[in-house]
Order: structure tokens, then C-alpha cells, then sequence
């Protein structure tokens, strides 16, 4: 068997430059509080959606468990499946570089840890979709909304694990696992904020 490639890991913190396009290049920088800002009013909104259809408590919670564990999965699958598929062609290898390997290349480039609101957005536009040809409102509603809340968890959490001082001893954890797929072996510990499905498909034997 041949040897596994070495990665490149820069430790700089440097944002480098991804788009000749000045425009696509300062929108594809992002700084952490902004999903915050743009999908807590969302998230809300959606659980007032839900209320206002007369939603009722018992699957109110169960949303808040389905949409956290559906999103926990999409997460998993996502990263393992989708981020780090690697394509053959070289317009496939520059694509999947501008949208993930630029991240393990410079894992310290504070810009680039969160998804702009103007990639993340029509994401989600498109998981609603989805969701609305097979769940019923109002629990479409919250359902969404929790998963909403999953992906944001996601992505601040992300964040704080590249630069937040953590102590907590849980999220120490993750943190630990997370930057093992980084600096040991990025095929495997493809869950963030969750290590869950890394153990179901034997993703975590770092």
C-alpha cells in the first residue's frame, strides 16, 4: 500500500486570496458573529410560524430533537461525503479547494471558518424545499427551525475551535477531535459539533 500524501497545514493566520474577482473575494470572507446575526431572527421566526399554526407542545419538543439529530447527520454527511470528495478533473480540484481545502491549508484563517450568509442561505432555501415536499406544517416549521439551529451551533462551534480558549471539558473533547481531522488524518473525525456519527461509521479511530 502507498503512503498516505502528506498534508500541507500552514499555521499562519494569514486570509489568503482565493477569487481574482474583488467583489467574490470580499464576500467570501466572513467574520463568526455574522450567521449569528442572520439566523437567530430566522430560527425565531420559524418556531412563530410553527406556534402560529396552532403547533402543540408535545411536537414542539419533538421537532427540537428531530431537527438538531436530522441536521447532526446532514453535518456528517455533508463534510465526509461532500467536502471532501475528491475530484478528478482540474476545474472539480479548484472548486473543491475554494470551498474546503483552503480551509485545511490555512486552518488558521479566522475569515474563512464561517459560511457567508450569501452561500449558506440559498443551502438552506434548498433543505427547505426538500423538507416541505414530505413534512407537514406546522412542524415543518420548528422541525426547520431546530435544524437551523443545528447548523449554526455547527458553525460557531467551528470557529471556536480554530480560536476561542475553551475550558469546558466536553467541548474540550470535540475541540480535540476536531483538530485531529486537521493535524492527523483528515479522513477520518469528519463530525464538528457532534462526534456521534464518527462513531456509528467508525469515522473516529484516531
Amino acid at each position: 500500500m502507498s503512503e498516505k500524501k502528506k498534508m500541507f497545514v500552514s499555521t499562519s493566520p494569514e486570509s489568503v486570496k482565493i477569487f481574482n474577482n474583488q467583489l467574490f473575494e470580499y464576500f467570501s470572507k466572513n467574520s463568526w458573529y455574522i450567521p449569528v446575526i442572520t439566523y437567530i431572527p430566522i430560527i425565531l421566526y420559524f418556531s412563530f410560524l410553527a406556534f402560529s399554526n396552532n403547533i402543540s407542545v408535545t411536537y414542539y419538543i419533538l421537532s427540537i430533537i428531530l431537527g438538531l439529530f436530522v441536521w447532526s447527520f446532514v453535518e456528517y454527511f455533508l463534510h465526509r461525503f461532500v467536502f471532501h470528495y475528491q475530484p478528478k478533473s482540474e476545474i472539480g480540484k479548484k472548486i473543491h479547494w475554494t470551498f474546503h481545502g483552503v480551509h485545511h491549508d490555512f486552518p488558521q484563517d479566522a475569515k474563512r471558518l464561517v459560511m457567508p450568509p450569501g452561500v449558506s442561505l440559498p443551502l438552506a432555501t434548498l433543505f427547505f424545499l426538500f423538507f416541505r415536499l414530505f413534512i407537514p406544517t406546522p412542524f415543518l416549521y420548528s422541525f426547520f427551525g431546530f435544524f437551523l439551529l443545528g447548523y449554526l451551533v455547527y458553525d460557531i462551534s467551528h470557529y471556536a475551535f480554530h480560536h476561542f480558549g475553551i475550558k469546558n471539558k466536553f467541548f474540550l473533547k470535540l475541540k480535540s477531535h476536531h483538530m485531529k481531522h486537521h493535524y492527523k488524518d483528515d479522513e477520518q473525525g469528519f463530525g464538528v459539533s457532534s462526534d456521534f456519527w464518527d462513531l456509528i461509521f467508525k469515522t473516529k479511530k484516531m
